[in-house]
């Protein structure tokens, strides 16, 4: 891993930015770009080819018109407990969700539901790796991406698993 280039996707919950090295999505989320470049450390090219996908995907995704991303995932930042949690959570469909027990049931490792949370924070591919669908037991839970967790209850509106209120048909 060499290489990544980066895209910006205006979104209903902000501007969304997505990096992709030559093996797929490496990194994704709200805010500044140069964060996401620093974070990774990788050197930057400017490809849009290589993002095309994944930004044709998001695009989709937010008009309605998308349930499951087909641009590969990049792993390699991600190892042990912490990998096998999102790679259980990716498989989490379009519209459902899961609480953090049943994630950590899913992913065959040991991590308990407040570890689960952890992991869930610090998801370097929000939305791909939908951490949204992951809820409290009680509620919603917490969400660190976007505005937090009227991000989270956005998202989980537009893909049917919570219904509208009334502040979202105004």
């Amino acid at each position: 891993m060499d290489t990544v280039a980066f895209a910006e996707v205006p979104t209903p919950v902000g501007p969304f930015v997505l990096a992709v090295t030559e093996v797929g999505l490496v990194a994704s989320g709200w805010g500044a770009r140069s964060r996401l470049s620093e974070r990774l450390g990788l050197t930057e090219v400017h490809d849009a080819d290589r993002t095309a996908s994944i930004v044709s995907e998001l695009t989709h995704y937010f008009a309605g018109d998308l349930r499951t991303f087909e641009t590969p995932i990049d792993w390699r930042l991600m190892s042990g407990s912490r990998l096998l949690v999102l790679q259980a959570l990716h498989r989490v469909p379009y519209g459902s969700a899961v609480t953090y027990g049943e994630l950590a049931g899913r992913s065959g490792t040991s991590v308990p539901a407040r570890g689960i949370g952890s992991i869930m924070g610090s998801n370097p591919i929000p939305i791909v790796v939908p951490c949204h669908r992951v809820i409290a037991g009680n509620g919603l839970g917490g969400f660190s991406g976007g505005v937090g967790v009227e991000t989270k209850r956005w998202l989980l509106t537009h893909e049917g698993y919570l219904q509208p209120t009334l502040l979202d048909l105004w």
